[in-house]
């Protein structure tokens, strides 16, 4: 889909939802140029597709008592 600047302005969030929605880009032409819109992934998603959580590797899995008791002296570099 090619766009004007001005038409963009006119129905940004019209046409910010329908990339979300069919994942197609846009192309918004310009005097000095084109500028690509297209969403961060290509697949299709409507609005109330829930994102799965990012895995977290910094997560501390376990008993989080042990904390208390745990040793951090060792792990601890401050910042100078």
């Amino acid at each position: 889909m090619k766009v004007t600047a001005t038409k963009l302005r006119a129905e940004l969030y019209q046409i910010l939802d329908r990339v979300l929605e069919t994942g197609e880009a846009v192309e918004v032409t310009r005097a000095e140029g084109t500028v690509v819109i297209k969403p961060l992934r290509s697949e299709r998603r409507g609005r109330s597709a829930k994102r799965k959580p990012k895995p977290n590797p910094r997560l501390v899995v376990g008993n989080p008592d042990d904390l208390i008791h745990f040793d951090w002296v060792s792990h601890w570099k401050p910042r100078l």
